[in-house]
């Protein structure tokens, strides 16, 4: 099978931030930085929860607004030190390029059909696409009218607030050969309360076998890291897109290396047709 890109990432909101400090986890994002090159491409949360954290740095306390006009304002103030985090750490020899989505540009085929020709172009030119969900400008009350109003036309829709999302609607629009999601956890779990239930891999001998196995699993999750995430259920949802396409997805922790985790020497749930 030809894949037209080598690998899609992903890392969560989470799995940057240092609670303990309640700070960005500057650790991590400086590993992996340096791991990214071209042919990858990354799609990070993030902003809302590091524009949060800088706000109460400056200001010594949180915005007292709407939710969805504070995660507007967070977000803002959180895209350029988050980019800029990347950009310090990422090799000086490669661009960086951030490109901010909202579910337009994947629910219309003149937009989808753009966004990928950007984005396919990248290796060539030795850039990295850095890609977020643009929350800076998506009214969520707009937003839920929008999508209704595809669903009614086409009866079904991409949303992609969810990033999980975003990085499986992007590894099936360039077709990757591999997506990997990043977690403040080791993978999925039949209990996620011990451990020792990491499920190493989810397979099948076809992609309805595949299919009907990570429902299964699916029914083994619970909870989410976070308000507002769809915790490991919606990512064994939304990764059924690229599974069909033929992409490898791997799940697995922030605290490894991409290069350990891709190799086999970390701990992960690979999900794949056997």
């Amino acid at each position: 099978m030809k894949f037209d890109v080598e690998l899609v990432g992903k890392i969560g909101s989470m799995a940057l931030i240092n609670k303990e400090y309640g700070d960005i986890n500057y650790n991590i994002i400086a590993r992996l930085s340096r791991e990214l090159r071209p042919g990858y491409i990354w799609v990070t949360s993030g902003a809302t929860e590091i524009g949060r954290l800088d706000y109460i740095k400056r200001r010594g306390q949180e915005l007292s607004g709407p939710d969805c006009d504070n995660k507007t304002d967070y977000s803002a103030e959180g895209q350029s030190i988050l980019m800029g985090c990347y950009r310090q750490y990422v090799d000086s020899r490669y661009a960086i390029r951030q490109i901010l989505v909202e579910h337009q540009h994947f629910n219309d085929e003149a937009k989808r059909e753009h966004l990928r020709e950007m984005l396919l172009r990248c290796p060539a030119q030795q850039a990295i696409p850095i890609i977020n969900y643009n929350d800076a400008v998506s009214y969520e009350e707009n937003r839920k009218m929008e999508i209704q109003a595809i669903k009614n036309k086409k009866g079904r829709a991409v949303e992609c607030v969810d990033n999980d999302e975003t990085a499986a609607q992007i590894a099936c629009l360039v077709k990757s050969e591999k997506l990997l999601i990043l977690t403040s956890v080791d993978g999925i779990y039949d209990d996620v309360n011990d451990e020792s239930t990491l499920v190493s891999e989810i397979s099948g001998r076809n992609t309805e076998e595949l299919l009907a196995n990570i429902a299964e699993h699916q029914a083994h999750c619970q909870g989410a890291s976070r308000r507002g995430a769809g915790g490991a259920r919606a990512k064994l949802e939304y990764i059924k897109a690229p599974v069909m396409n033929g992409t490898e997805v791997i799940i697995a922790g922030s605290r490894h290396s991409i290069k350990d985790i891709l190799g086999g020497k970390a701990p992960c749930t690979r999900i794949r047709v056997r």
